[in-house]
C-alpha cells in the first residue's frame, strides 16, 4: 500500500496525482501570476502585497491587500471544466490525488473530497492570526473591511491576521509538503497542469515523480523547467485539453 493509503500493484489501476497551478482557474476569472497577463508582469508592485516581510512591517500594504482580498475574484468564483473533469476522473474509480498550489478552494467547490485536495500554498477562504494562530472565515473578516475596519485585528488577541495562504517569505506546512513528496513517489501518473514549474518546492515534485518511475505529463501554455523529463507535453488550452487528457486515463485500464 502506497504512502498516501493507495493500494497499488499487479492488476490496480495506477494512482494518478494532479499538480494544479493558476493556470487552472483562469477559466474562472482568476488571473494567473507569471503568464503573459499574468498579475506580476502587468502589476509588479502587487507582490508586496502577498509578501510577508512587506505585509507585516506596512500598516498601508496590510489595507491595500484587504482591499484586494475585498474586491478580488476569488471568492466568487466558480469552479470551471477543468476542475470538473478532475471530480469526473475520481468518481469514475481511479484513485486520484490533486497537489495544488492554487488557494482559492475550487477543487472541493467542484466536488472533490477534502481528503484527497492537498492545499500546498494554504487558502484564501480563512484567515489566521499571525500571534496566537486562531483561524476565523474570510467571510466575517472582509464583512469587517465592509464595514469600515481597514485592517481588521484578531478578536482574540490584537494580532495581525492575514488570509491563510503561504505568503512569499513564508515556508511551506511541512506536514503538507511531506504528504505531497509521498504522493509523487507513489503515482503511476503525475500531471503537471496550469503551473510554470517555477516555484519551489513545488515544481521539484514533478522531478520527484519522473524519477520514481512515474509517466509524467504537463499540460501548459508555456515551456517549463520539466519539459525535457515528460513523456508529453501538451500546449492546447487547459479548458480543452486536460477534460480530453483525464477521459484517457480513466479509459485505460489496470496495469498489467
Amino acid at each position: 500500500m502506497s504512502t498516501d493509503g493507495t493500494e497499488q500493484g499487479r492488476g490496480r489501476r495506477p494512482l494518478v496525482a494532479i499538480l494544479s497551478g493558476a493556470g487552472v482557474s483562469t477559466d474562472s476569472g482568476i488571473p494567473d501570476y507569471r503568464g503573459p497577463d499574468g498579475v506580476w508582469r502587468k502589476d509588479p508592485e502587487a507582490e508586496k502585497l502577498v509578501t510577508y516581510s512587506s505585509y507585516m512591517s506596512d500598516p498601508e500594504i496590510r489595507r491595500r491587500s484587504w482591499q484586494m482580498r475585498l474586491t478580488g475574484p476569488v471568492l466568487g468564483a466558480r469552479p470551471n471544466a477543468a476542475h470538473e473533469a478532475v471530480v469526473r476522473l475520481e468518481r469514475s474509480g481511479v484513485p486520484v490525488r490533486v497537489i495544488t498550489q492554487n488557494v482559492d478552494g475550487l477543487h472541493q467547490m467542484a466536488g472533490m473530497p477534502d481528503r484527497k485536495v492537498l492545499e500546498l500554498h494554504g487558502t484564501a477562504r480563512s484567515v489566521v492570526c499571525t500571534r496566537c494562530h486562531a483561524r476565523s472565515g474570510m467571510a466575517e473578516a472582509l464583512e469587517r473591511v465592509r464595514a469600515g475596519v481597514a485592517d481588521p485585528a484578531c478578536h482574540r488577541c490584537g494580532g495581525i491576521l492575514k488570509s491563510a495562504t503561504v505568503m512569499f517569505g513564508e515556508a511551506l506546512d511541512p506536514v503538507v509538503l511531506g504528504e505531497a513528496v509521498g504522493i509523487a513517489k507513489a503515482c503511476g501518473v503525475f500531471v503537471a497542469v496550469g503551473t510554470s514549474l517555477q516555484v519551489q518546492p513545488a515544481a521539484s515534485l514533478a522531478g520527484i515523480a519522473a524519477g520514481h518511475g512515474a509517466r509524467l505529463v504537463i499540460v501548459n501554455a508555456e515551456p517549463t523547467p520539466y519539459d525535457a523529463l515528460a513523456d508529453r507535453v501538451v500546449r492546447d488550452p487547459i479548458g480543452r485539453a486536460l477534460p480530453a487528457l483525464l477521459e484517457e486515463l480513466a479509459a485505460a485500464g489496470p496495469e498489467d
